[in-house]
């Protein structure tokens, strides 16, 4: 009986973990109901905050956009398995499940604008600076991530972003047809096809941004990319372009991309450098 107690007491002190340990949980987004629909009441927006220890937070945050054509998400090496290299650098990880949008664009747009508002409204509770909140995401994430820094305004505006691979333009000539169809519909107007290529929104305004892929993307051509870097260049916003040689589509942070190594190196490097 005694064992018994001792290991039930140590349960509940394993559980009553202090707010300055390293911590992760899980919210809705939307707990009142979300404000528009994709038809599809099975599909819930969430997200999972994983926050730094206490003591070595630098109240830097990060929403993770993972990709999958908006029409599934890679939750895991585009979204959870990034939260110990975040945390490891004092950076909350905030990874979003976002609705698919189904044709209605406005579903994943509004999931990311609340998330970062979210984060925003906890900066305090999470140790968290409301004035250095950045968005990331890969493939279809980095258009959503990159559709959020282009036209997202106030409190739903990013500090910084983070692109892998990103699909960028919804013209049909260089985008990713199944992006594009998923988030604008099989027939979409030119003006919508034209607003939602990021690259021609980017202004000065625009938060910097770090942007890698690799040369033989077959998935998501490299010019989405490419194009992106050209624009903020031209628009004097600072950003850093990483073409590698190999590795295709959709390596996330997997230890199988053969420049994981160098990649995470250069993006710790480019977080240090602001």
């Amino acid at each position: 009986m005694k064992i018994k107690r001792l290991l039930f007491m140590a349960a509940v002190a394993a559980f009553c973990v202090p707010l300055s340990a390293q911590q992760s949980f899980e919210t809705p987004l939307w707990p009142n109901g979300a404000p528009n629909s994709n038809g599809d009441p099975g599909d819930t927006a969430k997200v999972k905050v994983f926050l730094p220890k206490k003591e070595t937070a630098t109240g830097r945050a990060v929403v993770i956009c993972p990709g999958g054509g908006y029409s599934h998400l890679a939750m895991n090496h585009e979204g959870y398995d990034w939260a110990p290299f975040f945390n490891n650098m004092g950076i909350a990880a905030v990874v979003l499940k976002y609705r698919m949008p189904h044709g209605n664009k406005e579903v994943p747009v509004s999931d990311a604008e609340e998330a970062i508002k979210l984060v925003r409204r906890n900066a305090q509770n999470w140790n968290i600076d409301p004035q250095d909140v950045g968005i990331m995401g890969s493939s279809a994430g980095g258009h959503l991530a990159s559709t959020i820094a282009t036209h997202s305004t106030g409190d739903a505006l990013p500090n910084f972003q983070i692109l892998f691979y990103p699909v960028i333009t919804m013209m049909p000539d260089i985008t990713h047809k199944g992006s594009h169809d998923n988030f604008l519909g099989p027939d979409p107007k030119k003006k919508d096809e034209q607003k939602y290529s990021n690259d021609l929104q980017v202004t000065r305004v625009t938060p910097p941004a770090f942007i890698a892929l690799s040369d033989d993307d077959h998935t998501v051509l490299p010019a989405n990319g490419v194009n992106y870097y050209i624009e903020m260049y031209r628009h004097d916003v600072p950003a850093t372009l990483h073409v590698y040689p190999s590795g295709g589509h959709g390596w996330g942070n997997r230890d199988s991309f053969i420049y994981h190594k160098q990649m995470q190196l250069e993006l710790e490097a480019w977080l240090r450098s602001f």
